[in-house]
């Protein structure tokens, strides 16, 4: 009998060894995923673990804090913010999108399709490009709030947004807004005050060049030098003035000025051309045309020429001496992504092209990518007179002109005349010439006429 106590006390003390160690074994891997570093520490596997299960609840309360923290910021926040799930419903937004998308008794407990909320196509592309491109994406639109009491639809005030979609996971997005409506109006503040100068100073400019051109021929040779350098800054001051103006001009409602009509815009380019055909001869710079014989759209005549005038007169002044400056007309078919057959015209020359710091801020107005890099004035050009016969002097009054500082509009007036015409302008640098890389695509399609 005691042999058998003692066989059984053995076989009890194994399987209780054979336990013992198996839980030290899970509680070592619990420890080691909740806290590696106590596995070095000379405690027991229960101490161990007491001690994981405590930094454990400590860290828990910390991302609790954490949480309640970004819940309160993203609740306060000066912008807005709003969630969808996969399926485009609503998951959460905070009070001011409620403000920026006019959102009244947003509930976040039942989730909602965001168009049955917003009623804004703008913002359900913005959401989809985000998915699809699963990247940060960025728009801006004129939102136009839906009141469902036609009382209050006067009250209902339109306001310029821009939008920020970020992807998350499971097929989430998260969209950061903010109202653009202080910078839209600093921008009208300052175009207004730039459109009153411009109308100032038209008069006593114009007043000064007709003085000077009547004391030209009145004076000494010696006099006569210094009325000439007065009457070119005077030009050149007249046409910085009107490059404002017409820019003031194709800001406010510009395809509603725009007068279309059906126009060959091979012609019109090759008029460009020999309009500045003077200043390309001194250099002899020439023009390589590659394209169809015939390419008839609708647009305004008069200022589609004054944006092909402004981009020959930038490519010839940085080229240098027996170039080309290759122009390419061609139509580029609908497919899935336009509809719409698009007209693509590419301006290339062999210059030092931009700096790559410079690109996204060419067409900014007033911006100059370096010293070097002058714009003429363009004496002699009345976009009001929408006759090109009105053009044909151009060519004596640009052949005469000297070099003046630039004025940086010559680019912004191009990239306002393609957008009046549904356009797109972009600059690059040409990967074979190494120039200025200038192209517009315009949509060749009939432009409403707004009123």
């Amino acid at each position: 009998m005691n042999v058998g106590f003692l066989l059984g006390l053995g076989v009890g003390l194994a399987l209780f060894g054979w336990y013992w160690l198996r839980l030290n074994l899970k509680l070592r891997r619990i420890v080691q995923q909740l806290r590696p570093d106590l596995l070095s520490l000379p405690f027991s596997s229960t101490s161990r673990l007491t001690q994981a299960i405590a930094a454990y609840q400590q860290a828990h309360r910390h991302l609790e804090q954490d949480l309640q923290d970004l819940q309160y910021l993203i609740q306060v926040a000066p912008i807005g913010f709003l969630q969808v799930d996969e399926d485009n419903q609503l998951l959460s937004c905070n009070p001011k999108a409620c403000e920026l998308l006019s959102l009244q008794n947003y509930q976040a407990t039942t989730p909602r399709l965001l168009l049955e909320l917003v009623r804004s196509y703008e913002l359900d592309a913005l959401v989809e490009e985000t998915r699809q491109a699963q990247k940060p994406c960025q728009s801006e639109w004129l939102f136009h709030p839906v009141n469902a009491n036609f009382t209050k639809l006067s009250q209902q005030q339109s306001r310029p947004l821009r939008g920020y979609g970020f992807p998350l996971a499971e097929g989430c997005i998260a969209i950061f807004l903010e109202s653009r409506e202080e910078t839209v109006k600093l921008a009208q503040q300052r175009d207004r005050w730039i459109s009153d100068v411009a109308h100032e100073l038209k008069t006593p400019l114009t007043s000064i060049r007709l003085v000077a051109e009547t004391l030209q021929s009145q004076v000494d040779s010696s006099g006569r030098e210094w009325i000439g350098r007065l009457l070119q800054e005077t030009i050149r001051l007249s046409n910085l003035v009107q490059d404002l103006l017409d820019l003031n001009q194709l800001q406010s409602h510009s395809t509603a000025r725009l007068t279309c009509k059906l126009i060959d815009l091979v012609p019109l380019i090759h008029s460009a051309w020999l309009s500045l055909e003077p200043l390309a001869r001194v250099k002899q710079v020439q023009l390589d045309y590659i394209g169809p014989d015939q390419l008839v759209t609708q647009g305004d005549e008069a200022w589609l020429y004054r944006a092909f005038i402004n981009l020959f007169d930038n490519s010839i002044k940085y080229s240098p001496p027996h170039q080309k400056i290759q122009v390419r007309l061609q139509l580029q078919s609908a497919v899935e992504s336009a509809p719409i057959p698009e007209i693509q015209l590419d301006f290339i020359d062999a210059g030092p092209g931009f700096p790559d710091s410079a690109l996204p801020f060419v067409f900014e107005r007033f911006y100059r990518a370096d010293p070097s890099r002058t714009r003429h004035g363009i004496a002699g050009f009345d976009p009001k007179s929408r006759e090109p016969s009105s053009f044909n002097d151009f060519a004596t009054a640009t052949s005469s002109r000297q070099s003046g500082n630039s004025t940086g509009l010559g680019l912004a007036i191009v990239k306002h005349i393609v957008e009046a015409h549904r356009g797109q302008v972009s600059a690059s640098n040409h990967p074979e010439t190494g120039g200025a890389w200038l192209q517009i695509r315009l949509p060749q399609s009939q432009i409403d006429q707004e009123s």
